[in-house]
């Protein structure tokens, strides 16, 4: 072995073992920084903010008929109509804000007719006019919204219910009474029109003659989204 490799050999040594020992200190003489904290927010059992404040609009053929609300054909035993008797458990479960849909149309109250009156509106794409609103709906993150099934789809009322609002950003959830149809296909539609709200999926639907004995249903589902006031 010459001299000049020699040199080289312990000259790579030296540097070698100077680089560990620096390495080595700058682990020991600085501790490890923690991970940071993950932010908490309180989130209820449906995945929403706590605290979110809940609207509940629907729309009650008994308080948009040209009879009284006893006489009508979707009426209730006591008279409030089944959307409003539904959207009362639902106010009971939420603490949320009543609101009516309201249309300048006069819906009949004998059933045969409303159900002929229901097919023609579809058939005519008609929009039918507000005369119930929304003054505050900044002030409200989730919106239930009721209807009946009328021919497998939303009263055409609803589209215009709809048309007059921007729920983007906001949760709707979806309950309505059938005769046999459920949703249908009305909750698709719904995300359709409302393509920048989260539409929930997991509405409640009941068959109109079980509608004044689903208080407990009610609760139980509005419990399970996380929505309950308790």
């Amino acid at each position: 072995m010459n001299y000049t490799n020699t040199l080289k050999r312990a000259l790579a040594l030296t540097l070698s073992t100077a680089i560990l020992t620096l390495s080595g200190c700058g682990n020991s003489d600085k501790p490890e920084k923690p991970a940071p904290k993950a932010e908490v927010s309180a989130i209820n059992d449906g995945g929403e903010p706590s605290g979110s404040k809940i609207l509940i609009a629907y729309f009650a053929v008994a308080e948009n008929s040209d009879v009284d609300a006893e006489a009508s054909a979707s009426a209730t035993s006591d008279g409030r109509g089944r959307m409003k008797a539904m959207a009362d458990m639902i106010q009971i479960e939420t603490g949320g804000d009543l609101f009516s849909i309201r249309t300048s149309v006069e819906y009949p109250g004998d059933g045969a007719k409303l159900i002929d009156y229901a097919d023609k509106e579809q058939k005519d794409y008609v929009r039918p006019e507000l005369t119930s609103h929304i003054e505050n709906l900044d002030d409200y993150d989730v919106i239930f919204v009721g209807y009946p099934n009328w021919w497998f789809d939303m009263p055409m009322v609803m589209y215009s219910f709809f048309d007059e609002y921007d729920f983007s950003g906001k949760t709707i959830v979806p309950f309505n009474s059938h005769n046999g149809s459920g949703f249908s296909n009305t909750i698709k539609t719904i995300q359709s029109l409302e393509p920048d709200a989260n539409v929930i999926s997991d509405g409640f639907t009941v068959n109109e003659k079980d509608v004044e004995s689903s208080a407990e249903d009610i609760a139980e589902w509005v419990n399970g989204l996380g929505y309950s006031k308790e």
